[in-house]
């Protein structure tokens, strides 16, 4: 590893590809604090829904998630307006209407300076996301665009979600990567058009020691 200190490491690449298992191991062997962006526009696409939003709606959602208060705590817990919804923001009907919300540009503009300023007030961090060494994070000390085969993805987001209907899950996950990246604010890059300075690790059939050991060596 470099003698060269590291305060921000960007993480980005499509659903189902590792990114929380490798932004929380580096995380802990950098000393450093961990936020998950997804979980941010989850949370909006979860108040969305309890409140009987349009998560297409893109001037409804942009004044809701200007007024929520989403708090990620240091513990991995994730707070919507005091309310514990770590667990709520996984479900499938959050799954569905997450990218909606993520396209709205107006949304990505208020959670990136959410997200900047949570890596002001912590010093640094591991970050992960879509758009972090891109848009977010450009001038991030390490950048890692992780990514995997779709069906690998798949079947990593059915086991953590305990389902067995596994090509339903990889029916869901192609469409979020469509949706994700065509949007035409913030896409999803494929591993071809990442940040000219990112680290393209595929984690297709490796575990989670070896692809964090394949990063380590790149710092």
């Amino acid at each position: 590893m470099s003698s060269r200190p590291v305060r921000t490491v960007a993480i980005d690449g499509p659903a189902g590809a590792g990114k929380s298992t490798l932004a929380r191991a580096l995380a802990e062997r950098l000393g450093l604090e961990r936020l998950d962006t997804g979980a941010m526009y989850r949370s909006v696409a979860w108040a969305a829904l309890e409140r009987d939003v349009d998560p297409s709606d893109p001037a409804a959602v942009t004044q809701l998630a200007r007024r929520l208060r989403i708090d990620m705590a240091d513990d991995g817990r994730v707070l919507v307006d005091d309310v514990d919804v770590t667990t709520a923001i996984r479900t499938p009907a959050v799954d569905a209407s997450v990218s909606a919300v993520a396209a709205i540009p107006a949304v990505r503009a208020e959670m990136v300076r959410r997200q900047r300023a949570w890596v002001d007030t912590h010093g640094g961090g591991v970050v992960e996301g879509r758009d972090i060494g891109t848009v977010v994070l450009p001038d991030a000390d390490v950048k890692v665009y992780l990514t995997a085969i779709s069906h690998e993805r798949a079947r990593r987001r059915a086991t953590e979600r305990g389902v067995a209907e596994l090509d339903e899950v990889a029916k869901a996950i192609d469409h979020r990567d469509l949706l994700d990246s065509s949007r035409p604010v913030s896409p999803l890059p494929d591993p071809g058009s990442v940040a000219a300075d990112a680290i393209v690790v595929d984690s297709t059939g490796k575990g989670a020691e070896q692809v964090l050991a394949e990063v380590l060596t790149c710092l």
